[in-house]
């Protein structure tokens, strides 16, 4: 092991050998992201792969699993040692005492625990001796030098013996210590033996649970010829003649199987089966077993001891003794002070009464060898000192005494004759002398007093709080609900932060002591309502008014609710009466009102819950809340339930019959979580909030925390739910279900009873998930079920088989799949066309001809649906091709990593796959094919290339006469057929076997303002389940202008949570959005839309959609006008066809319900049969804001207003767009070109005119080049503009003048002309949601139900709440406070910037964007803030794509997803939203995203110019070219 020579600190020494010694070792730490004082070493070691001594891991390296404090750790040790592996645990002294049952099974077992005594300043010795007794064998270390030597001790006796051993050290001992080298490897090696180390490793103990083996005892077997003589056939003793024999040959047929772990060479029984160890012995003598012995210990250690002397120099004995051999006084001292009282004893004067003292230490604590200490002790010594760092004595007498009683008392010939206890408190250095002279003044007085205390029993006055209970952060997000319901009310038992006076943090974190606590808490209310009913009728009152008051609320303590009303009047009295016993009851005035009591514990409590507290809290019945986090990631759940059998603790509540239960999960829903635990609460009895809040580390960020509740809520893993036992009472069912799966034992408890026929009753769109279970093996099965189908369909063909299968994100190789599997069949091939992951990998070498078409995804990644077949082969050493041709075709982009280290990810799947199989012996049909998007047919050019020689190498290449295919179908094709946009959308939302609707009908829902969407979270979770993707929709309401009522609001707050994810999205085009709607919600959710005075008509889909207008809080009069023009435009330009009314509208009685007037007619005057070729978006901004990006879209209408102050008109752009394909040059964003003037009252007619240009004009063929810019580019401005005049009849005028000021919202309160208040909200990111800390949405809705003024959506993803009176003010204010709304003191960047949703839903998202964006925004502030630039605006935006939603092209900075965790960077775009930005970076991450801005912020900083704004100066220093115009996009690029 290479490693550093000199080592400083014990807990390196000790990790060290534990490196060197284990197969796995079990770091316990403070917390996940906290490194322990052991774990920073052992994560060094194993970051340089340096090798173990022992480790049977393929490249050496021990694992090292990290466990924290509080989550049961020891449960962790089970496992890997009953699986041959040599386990060790790093932990601080705060786990023991809570780990004792564990203890007393591990103790047969070779594992080795390290304990570093904590607090580490003042350590408590307690935690040794509260578990002396778990059969464990302790040994103790004091120095440095020791601290390594007999870490190795531990683990060498571990091995020998077969039984644990714990090794325990105070740190702090030996801070002082000089360096020490580090043991040599060869010197471990022996001590250890490897021999007995492989042997051990070798085989397994039976038992699959650590309940299996609770009797098991390490036991000895050994020749009959040497039972007598024990040490003469223990491993590491000279004498060798003991025979070695086969270990299933020694073993006693009587004997346990699992009976020990142990010695090959030493003849112990190993439950190592099968294993044969070598030997030179020629005679079987017979064995016996016997459980090992404390004298076995012994033997053991002296000879590891002895090996250590012979090869190092150093001596060790069980019992330590340094001072004169003819002594008369002696210290024992058990305790982290040894050090400087044996100095000070060396260093006393002749004259001190502690000179020539002895100091007697332990090495072996436990086996207690009172002989040996006999041996140790000289036979001058006549009075014993014992100084015992006890500090929570469980016996009058403290422990160490008690063994030193029962050894020197009753040893033979008389020695010892006054043993004196002592408690040993902190010493500091300078008192170290007078507390000698105290402990031997009261050790030779005539009257010893036992039991004195020696130094400050309180620990030193800078004592820090013991690190390790500190509450993990993330966890702190259930306390912050706990506190927005109950308020003063709460009350916490077991707070972590608590002050238990005397009690520790591990017992105060107990369900046990916690319920104590709340038991002591009620009978103190019992005897506070006992004092003011004595107040009452007593005369010390000084006012009758509040005698009066008391009285009542005394004869209403029986009800709570009734009680806490006049709670308030109550205390108001009493301040107002003075007296005294007003103040004494003031004093405890929380109890006037019913507390909410709560216990808060982890999942540490839900192991072994027959024996816990949790168990103890329900079987009482008192009315006590518990509330139970737990923190297990879902994706590690496996591992730890298999090994750690951790029960879930909602089940075992439900069927103790008594109490209220639920299941919730705060980032799957918050409002679940408030119901949950406000019904806890007003249940009278026992009820248990178990809380789901998974993360791998305490900073991890929400986003992590999101991604594993999602899939535990969606795959049933933690169902959210609500159980009351007295629902039934009320005639109400007893469980409701909040999620939309269960799992198994929750499903079986519900069967019981009935409940679940209840339920599927009730949630009949849940019976499918309801009565399944899901596992791989049913996705085994469904693959094969699959791949027979297609097996026989082929029966009876003729022709050679070929099996074509394809990955493929955007669907381009699975249409390329689909079309060669049709041309086979015309061939007369047997073509099987399907997914990767659909394919039964066992079929594979049982292939004919096979060939694989797959696309590349992130960084030369295969897509989703190719990684589990791909994961399966790549490394595969049993597979056999030998029989199989094969070709691969892959799809790429040779530009899309342009820097030339990232090159070879292009259509790396496709090589790759390529390479592995013609590695595994197939023969290649073809070589493999390389598509590239850079040709200049697309892959198509490579693809024509490909295809033909797989038709020549199968014989089928000269087939005459084959059928004409058929034209692929487009989007216009689907409109053309879809009668005005019906299709088949009415019959797919009745099909209830799919959460899907068809793909031609996920183009026609876009026209009714919804997309089909599926969880990208969940994708590859649900696909290894056997489940379909998480198919949901998005709802986009048409909202012209962005105005909503007060009362809309509520309405919309409603719907996202009734039928979506209970959240809002307020988007860039000034609109609502709803995510996460199921299909069988969609029309509900349609319906309650349109209720509300609002439609999602034209919404999305190849239309003019919402259109824009500039918020303008500050001009209301003038905004009016400006609005009602986007109305008028709205209207005019909306589709004709009544499908959305049938669809989604009709009554009761399956009627038309009429919305929009009674005329029905099934024609488009306007859009034709075939609507437009693309989507069309026009938006209106009033000058100075340009908060709407005026120069982004088809048509930017640019207010102009008259000399009257009225609005006279607009300037008309067109042609802005912000679609791009990444690497596409062929694609390009673009502003808008001015055409001109036109006034108020022509401009919807100049604005239609303009859309039927590009109707009958725009690109139908290519979608890529389908929008409005390019017909203008196509035609030419000047063209484009005349056709325009000539549909219209009319000329634009002349462009008036017009100045932007800036493209962001004012945020905070601001007046109009009318003296009319309006405040804009800060949303970051449009998010419209509740969170413990912040409590948006019901603030929102709350302000809402107060019916003042109007809700405006800015084109800024912002809210601004408009018209509100001075009057109205300070109410509107009030609650804006009490909901932290009125907070945007945010840097000028997070108050700048935006983002699109990206993942999880949108189908487009190539990486992270609304999740990611505020992370990295903190990671720049601090260098804002460093330089003075924290109110400093700079325009950032964020895409998960290169679509452009969020208009990122426009922005003075962005960053556009390119894969997942990978940013194309721009630079370069207008502050005032006129010029696009230019590609700086390509394809870079956080790190270098942070290395490039940090400076250049900086920079910025210090070099810009008065009123110069960040895009103009990254021009103006000559870091980015800039863009001119669209077509200049791509030129004068970055890397």
């Amino acid at each position: 092991m290479a490693t550093t020579s000199r080592i400083s600190t014990a807990e390196e020494a000790v990790a060290r050998i534990a490196y060197l010694s284990s197969d796995l070792i079990v770091s316990v730490q403070p917390a996940q992201a906290i490194d322990s004082e052991f774990s920073s070493h052992l994560q060094q070691f194993a970051g340089r792969k340096e090798k173990s001594v022992v480790a049977a891991t393929e490249n050496g390296v021990p694992e090292i699993e990290i466990v924290r404090h509080n989550a049961d750790p020891l449960l962790s040790a089970f496992a890997p040692i009953r699986h041959g592996k040599l386990v060790s645990v790093t932990t601080s002294s705060s786990i023991l005492v809570s780990s004792v049952p564990h203890l007393y099974r591990l103790a047969n077992f070779p594992v080795v625990i390290h304990v570093s005594l904590q607090p580490a300043n003042y350590p408590d010795y307690s935690s040794i001796t509260s578990i002396r007794n778990s059969g464990f064998t302790f040994l103790q270390s004091e120095t440095l030098q020791e601290a390594q030597d007999l870490a190795l001790t531990a683990h060498a006796l571990a091995i020998k013996s077969g039984k644990g051993v714990i090794h325990f050290f105070d740190a702090g001992s030996s801070a002082q210590d000089q360096e020490i080298s580090c043991e040599d490897a060869d010197v471990v090696k022996s001590v250890l033996d490897i021999d007995t180390v492989k042997a051990f490793q070798g085989g397994k103990i039976g038992g699959e649970s650590i309940y299996a083996d609770d009797g098991r005892v390490a036991t000895i077997s050994e020749t009959s010829a040497h039972a007598s003589g024990l040490s003469s056939v223990m491993e590491g003793v000279e004498a060798t003649s003991a025979p070695n024999l086969p270990l299933d040959r020694i073993a006693s047929e009587k004997h346990s199987e699992a009976s020990s772990v142990g010695s090959s060479k030493s003849g112990r029984e190993s439950s190592v089966e099968g294993k044969e160890s070598v030997s030179s012995a020629t005679t079987v003598e017979p064995t016996t077993t016997r459980p090992v012995t404390s004298d076995d210990i012994y033997n053991f250690v002296t000879a590891i001891w002895a090996q250590l002397k012979q090869n190092v120099g150093r001596e060790y004995t069980p019992f330590q003794y340094s001072g004169p051999s003819n002594a008369e006084d002696a210290l024992f001292i058990f305790g982290s002070d040894v050090g400087i009282f044996a100095k000070a004893i060396d260093a006393a004067k002749p004259s001190e009464i502690y000179a020539k003292a002895g100091v007697i230490t332990a090495r072996l604590y436990r086996p207690w060898l009172g002989s040996k200490l006999i041996e140790a002790i000289p036979k001058s010594i006549k009075r014993l000192a014992v100084l015992e760092q006890i500090r929570r004595k469980t016996t009058k007498w403290g422990p160490l005494l008690l063994d030193l009683l029962s050894t020197l008392k009753a040893s033979p010939g008389g020695g010892v004759q006054t043993i004196i206890g002592h408690q040993l408190g902190y010493i500091a250095p300078e008192t170290v002398q007078q507390a000698l002279r105290g402990v031997f003044q009261n050790l030779k007085s005539k009257k010893p007093v036992q039991n004195l205390e020696v130094g400050n029993a309180e620990g030193p006055a800078e004592s820090s709080k013991d690190y390790e209970f500190s509450q993990p952060k993330v966890e702190s997000a259930y306390m912050k609900i706990l506190d927005q319901i109950f308020g003063s009310r709460l009350y916490l038992a077991n707070a972590l932060d608590s002050q238990n006076a005397g009690i520790s943090p591990t017992i105060s974190s107990t369900p046990e002591f916690g319920f104590g606590s709340l038991v002591a808490r009620k009978e103190h209310r019992q005897r506070f309502v006992g004092e003011v009913q004595k107040a009452t009728s007593s005369k010390s009152l000084k006012n009758e008014a509040a005698r009066k008051l008391l009285s009542s609320w005394a004869t209403s303590t029986s009800d709570d609710k009734k009680a806490s009303e006049l709670a308030d009047e109550v205390i108001s009295s009493l301040e107002a009466d003075g007296s005294k016993v007003s103040k004494e009851l003031l004093a405890s005035k929380g109890l006037f009102r019913k507390e909410s009591s709560w216990l808060v514990g982890s999942d540490a409590w839900a192991y072994d819950l027959g024996n816990s507290g949790v168990h103890h809290v329900i079987a009482s019945g008192e009315n006590v809340n518990m509330l139970i986090i737990d923190s297990t990631p879902y994706s590690e759940r496996t591992a730890a339930d298999a090994v750690r059998r951790k029960k879930d603790i909602g089940l075992y509540a439900m069927n103790y019959g008594n109490a209220y239960v639920a299941s919730v999960a705060v980032y799957s829903s918050y409002t679940q979580v408030l119901q949950a635990m406000i019904e806890a609460d007003q249940f009278n009895g026992p009820s248990v909030v178990v809380a789901y809040l998974p993360y791998f580390k305490e900073n991890d960020s929400p986003l992590t925390v999101l991604q594993e509740t999602k899939k535990a809520v969606d795959l049933g893993y933690w169902p959210l739910y609500r159980w009351n036992p007295n629902n039934e009472e009320k005639g109400e069912a007893n469980f409701s279900l909040d999620s939309e799966r269960i799992k198994k034992e929750l499903k079986d408890f519900l069967a019981r009873d009935n409940h679940l026929t209840q339920l599927m009753k009730r949630h009949p769109e849940f019976s499918s998930n309801l009565s399944q279970d899901y596992g791989s093996e049913i996705r085994a099965l469904q693959k094969r079920k699959a791949k027979d189908a297609y097996a026989q369909l082929l029966e009876g063909m003729f022709g050679a088989p070929l099996t074509i299968l394809f990955a493929s994100d955007n669907g381009n190789a699975e249409t390329l799949s689909k079309r060669l599997g049709n041309r086979g069949k015309a061939r007369g091939l047997k073509t099987i066309v399907m997914a990767m992951e659909d394919y039964p990998l066992e079929d594979l070498p049982n292939e004919e001809n096979i060939v694989i078409l797959t696309s590349t995804a992130g960084q030369g990644e295969f897509p989703q649906n190719g990684r589990a077949f791909w994961d399966a082969i790549k490394d595969n050493t049993e597979l056999d091709l030998a029989s199989v041709n094969f070709s691969v075709f892959a799809l790429g982009d040779s530009h899309y990593w342009p820097r030339k280290q990232d090159k070879h990810y292009y259509n790396k799947p496709g090589k790759d796959l390529d390479r592995v199989m013609a590695n595994l012996g197939g023969k290649r049909l073809a070589d493999v094919g390389l598509g590239d998007d850079q040709d200049p047919d697309g892959y198509q050019t490579g693809y024509q290339a490909w295809e033909p020689l797989i038709w020549q190498a199968l014989g089928v290449d000269k087939i005459e006469g084959l059928p004409e295919e058929p034209p692929p179908i487009t989007n216009e094709d689907i409109k053309l057929a879809s009668n005005f946009l019906r299709g088949t959308i009415e019959e797919g939302l009745a099909d209830t076997s799919t959460g899907a609707i068809s793909a031609s009908d996920q183009q026609l829902t876009k026209f009714h303002g919804t997309y089909m969407q599926d969880d990208r979270d969940l994708r590859d979770e649900r696909k290894a389940q056997g489940l379909e993707p998480a198919y949901s929709f998005m709802i986009r309401c048409r909202l012209p202008g962005g105005i909503s009522t007060p009362k809309q609001w509520i309405q919309m707050d409603d719907i996202s949570d009734e039928f979506g994810n209970e959240t809002m999205k307020l988007t860039t085009r000034q609109t609502f959005q709803f995510h996460g709607v199921v299909k069988g919600k969609l029309k509900s959710a349609m319906r309650g839309i349109n209720k509300a005075l609002m439609t999602t008509i034209a919404a999305c889909g190849d239309v003019n959609r919402n259109v824009m207008c500039s918020s303008a809080p500050t001009t209301s009069k003038y905004h009016r006008q400006v609005y009602a023009c986007s109305q008028k435009i709205s209207d005019h330009l909306l589709p004709s066809t009544t499908a959305y009314h049938e669809i989604w509208l009709k009554d009761e009685n399956d009627k038309k319900t009429q919305i929009a007037g009674d005329a029905i007619q099934d024609f488009e005057p306007l859009y034709g049969p075939t609507y437009l070729p693309r989507k069309f978006k026009i938006t209106i901004a009033i000058p100075p804001h340009n908060d709407t990006d005026v120069y982004a879209h088809d048509i930017g209408l640019i207010a102009i207003k008259g000399k009257d102050g009225q609005l006279a008109g607009f300037n008309l752009l067109a042609g802005g767009g912000m679609g791009v394909t990444h690497n596409n040059k062929k694609t390009y964003p673009r502003t808008g070109s001015n055409l001109g003037y036109v006034s108020k009252e022509q401009v919807h007619i100049a604005c239609e005119k303009v859309m039927l240009v590009q109707r009958d004009h725009g690109d139908r063929k290519n979608r890529k080049h389908a929008r409005l810019k390019y017909t203008m580019d196509d035609m030419g401005v000047d063209v484009f503009k005349g056709k325009v005049e000539e549909l219209w009849g009319q000329k634009f005028e002349k462009a008036r003048p017009f100045k932007f000021q800036s493209n962001i919202d004012t945020f905070g309160w601001q007046k109009d002309e009318h003296g009319l208040n309006h405040f804009t909200f800060f949303i970051e990111n449009g998010r419209i949601e509740d969170t413990a800390q912040f409590p948006m949405k019901t603030g929102l809705r709350e302000i809402a139900k107060l019916d003042k003024g109007e809700f405006r959506l800015t084109g800024n993803q912002h809210l601004i709440i408009s018209n509100i009176t001075d009057q109205d003010l300070p109410q509107i204010k009030e609650m804006m406070a009490k909901y932290k709304l009125d907070n945007v003191q945010f840097s000028g960047l997070r108050l700048s910037s935006s983002a699109c949703v990206a993942f999880p839903t949108c189908g487009l998202a190539m990486a992270e964007s609304e999740r990611y964006l505020p992370e990295l925004i903190t990671k720049l502030e601090g260098v804002i803030e460093e330089n003075g630039m924290r109110q400093d605006s700079i325009v950032m935006r964020m895409t998960g794509c290169p679509n452009g939603c969020a208009r990122p092209w426009l922005a003075e900075v962005a960053f556009v997803g390119k894969a997942y965790g990978a940013y194309n960077m721009y630079l370069g775009g207008g502050y005032h939203g006129q010029r696009l930005n230019k590609l700086y970076r390509s394809s870079i991450k956080e790190d270098e995203i942070l290395e490039i801005m940090k400076p250049l912020l900086k920079r910025y900083s210090l070099e810009r110019k008065k009123g110069e704004h960040f895009g103009d100066f990254v021009i103006r220093i000559g870091m980015i070219a800039e863009t001119t115009e669209g077509k200049t996009f791509h030129d004068d690029v970055g890397f």
